[in-house]
């Protein structure tokens, strides 16, 4: 699936399962809760943390796609065209960055 591809599927399931869009202010909310979700994995798989009982049904991948759903939602909401940002922002990264990490001391 393209990202173009997954922001159309994502429009028409909200507007016939999800009946509308949630408004900016709520999805931008829910969003910050799903990021929040994915950082308590990475915390307790990847980091320190122990997990609880209550972590033990976690998935990752489905928290990621969960975030990017509701990126999606956003982006459909804005009138952005993530294949496009998502190009532009590489490209800005190439340029910025040519040299960046490679004289970065720390990632050697």
């Amino acid at each position: 699936m393209t990202i173009k591809e997954a922001q159309q599927a994502v429009d028409e399931w909200i507007q016939t399962t999800g009946i509308r869009y949630f408004n900016e202010l709520t999805n931008t909310a829910i969003l910050m809760e799903e990021v929040g979700e994915v950082a308590r994995i990475m915390a307790r798989k990847y980091g320190e943390q122990s997990f609880k009982k209550s972590d033990e049904e976690v998935n990752l991948s489905d928290e990621m796609a969960d975030v990017l759903f509701v990126l999606i939602c956003l982006a459909n909401q804005t009138g952005i065209d993530l294949t496009e940002a998502l190009e532009k922002n590489m490209a800005k990264k190439s340029i910025r960055d040519t040299d960046r990490h490679r004289d970065n001391e720390k990632l050697k």
